[in-house]
């Protein structure tokens, strides 16, 4: 796991701790705050369109709402990890590992007018 990772796990331990929250923080509870600020990023975007969706970045007040939504549900994911001792680097990893050789990667087509395997 990375400093930077573990730095915030840390951050989060010690402000949870200095309002005496920990007895709280079980994996129970965390995975439905987690379930909760999932669903209030989901909620952003739920009766845009596509293209609006795509663009939803550029209004700084809706950047805003994003980006405090993304923050939550990474610091109730990275809480649940200490409470429940998993490395969500490795965790990460290991999930790409198995879809790769779940999921293998179609070969490329051709593209039209050249051969399979001529240059790019």
């Amino acid at each position: 796991m990375t400093d930077d990772v573990q730095g915030l796990q840390k951050r989060l331990a010690a402000f949870a701790a200095a309002r005496d929250w920990e007895q709280y923080h079980t994996p129970k509870n965390l995975a439905a705050a987690l379930s909760v600020e999932a669903a209030e990023l989901v909620e952003i975007f739920q009766w845009l369109t596509p293209e609006e969706s795509a663009r939803i970045m550029a209004d700084p007040g809706a950047a805003h709402r994003v980006t405090d939504e993304v923050a939550d549900v990474l610091a109730y994911l990275l809480q649940f990890c200490s409470a429940t001792g998993v490395d969500p680097l490795a965790a990460l990893a290991a999930k790409i590992d198995r879809n790769e050789e779940r999921f293998p990667a179609p070969p490329r087509a051709a593209r039209p007018g050249r051969a399979a395997g001529e240059g790019a």
